[in-house]
């Protein structure tokens, strides 16, 4: 069987023969039957394998829901077992413990920020931080569907196609 390539290089050479009058009709028709049973064949077997790994790429997307899950979970006992300690530790006035696996020790963590302004205008302009604005797409898409030829000074509007299976 003839791949996607060669079966473009005839489609190539089809349009050739289109376009050549001595070319007889009947050789054209029968070229024609050829390649589009062979394409609809390679066609299927492409089908075949793209269901074949959006299957599987649907399986690892609930693996990996699966495992996320899990690692939520044991991070949470991980924070559970380590704040039990901690808090013990402190209970008893022991700011460090050494075993022959292991050292543990309660140290201080870097400086939070915590705001007691009633709002972030309450706090002066050299510690606010600005984002760049961002474009609303949906928004801007559905102005410019309105304008004639779907463009405006500051952007127009693009469509690509892609191949659909049912």
């Amino acid at each position: 069987m003839a791949t996607i390539y060669d079966m473009t290089a005839e489609w190539s050479e089809v349009a050739e023969m289109l376009g050549d009058s001595e070319v007889d009709d009947q050789v054209i028709w029968d070229t024609l039957e050829a390649i589009e049973g062979e394409i609809e064949a390679k066609a299927e077997g492409y089908g075949k394998v793209i269901r074949q790994l959006e299957h599987d790429m649907d399986g690892l997307a609930q693996e990996t829901k699966r495992m996320q899950t899990r690692k939520k979970t044991l991070d949470n006992r991980v924070k559970a077992l380590k704040k039990r300690l901690q808090e013990a530790m402190e209970i008893i006035g022991k700011e460090k413990i050494k075993t022959d696996l292991f050292s543990f020790y309660i140290q201080k963590n870097p400086p939070n920020f915590q705001m007691d302004a009633e709002s972030v205008y309450d706090i002066p302009e050299e510690y606010l931080v600005y984002k760049e604005p961002e474009i609303n797409a949906s928004k801007a898409i559905e102005f410019l569907k309105g304008q004639e030829g779907q463009k405006a000074e500051w952007g127009h509007l693009e469509q690509g196609r892609s191949l659909r299976i049912r």
